[in-house]
């Protein structure tokens, strides 16, 4: 049952990969697809799905701390192997991101066909709370010591990400306990229903086979820190926390899924090595078709 839940979800990525290899529907379609969705259909799931999350809930509090335990640790875990290995930020950069960022489209779709709407609502706490947190380490690794200096350009940057956004309006919601007035429920709503298969498209378009050929080592130590031991990681950190049932499951699953392919393009922007980066979404991705069923059988979240 649980291949069969999840293997639509790779199939959609495969399919975008071979559209975007045939170049249809047209080469210019896909950045635009990502942009939308980027800044308009993600952002609306977000804010739909948090809008009635029980953020009061001691377990929704419980999953947000262990989140952050969780991401913490392994940060701290790599730059003390960066200590014992030195390794200049272009390549500091993308291995980190390659362990601590997420793909969130398909976290979301996996949640979504294992939990229901009420794991919809735990992702979404748990991308409200290690969203900023992943992009701030992220900078930080790729430019050094540099974005300390300068905190009010990383807080720009951080206030100008969609994503950040729409978790701040759908906290304040929640957390009023108005909801969305006048048809802006069903309007965001329906919004919503577009994003996931639309990015997991993009997420098969983004991929980069090519890169697979560089870096073999280092690509591979990288995929087994993410897949495998990040949810062994979050899974011991859960049981400390106490949790289980929806809170459990998505905390294993956002760290069980691949890294995010936004990170190759924040590496490009902050001149990282985009090769190494491109090879780890690729293989991460490619990978977490075995890894994903295998980890939530192994764990009993299937």
């Amino acid at each position: 049952m649980l291949l069969i839940t999840i293997w639509p979800l790779f199939a959609l990525i495969c399919l975008g990969h071979v559209l975007a290899r045939k170049g249809f529907p047209d080469p210019g379609f896909w950045p635009a697809a990502e942009r939308i969705n980027y800044f308009i259909l993600f952002p609306a799931l977000l804010v739909s799905s948090l809008v009635d999350a029980p953020i009061g809930d001691p377990q929704i509090l419980r999953l947000g701390a262990a989140a952050l335990t969780t991401i913490c640790l392994a940060a701290l875990g790599m730059a003390v192997a960066r200590r014992v290995f030195p390794t200049p930020a272009a390549r500091f950069g993308p291995a980190l991101q390659g362990v601590v960022r997420f793909n969130t489209y398909l976290g979301l779709a996996v949640t979504a066909s294992l939990a229901g709407a009420e794991g919809m609502e735990r992702a979404a706490v748990y991308l409200a709370v290690c969203v900023p947190v992943v992009n701030v380490l992220s900078i930080i690794a790729l430019s050094e010591r540099e974005v300390l200096r300068r905190p009010g350009a990383l807080l720009r940057t951080m206030l100008r990400n969609p994503l950040i956004l729409a978790c701040l309006v759908g906290i304040a919601l929640a957390l009023l306990g108005v909801g969305l007035p006048g048809g802006m429920g069903t309007f965001l709503e329906l919004l919503a229903r577009g994003s996931l298969p639309l990015g997991l498209l993009c997420v098969g378009a983004a991929l980069q086979p090519s890169a697979l050929r560089q870096d073999v080592g280092p690509v591979a130590g990288n995929v087994a820190l993410r897949l495998l031991a990040m949810p062994l990681l979050a899974a011991l950190i859960g049981f400390a926390y106490g949790l289980d049932g929806a809170e459990a499951l998505v905390l294993v699953v956002f760290s069980a899924i691949p890294t995010a392919p936004t990170a190759y393009v924040l590496t490009r922007q902050l001149n990282g090595d985009g090769t190494f980066m491109a090879g780890l979404v690729t293989a991460q991705t490619m990978a977490a078709v075995v890894t994903i069923p295998l980890v939530l059988l192994v764990l009993g979240l299937g």
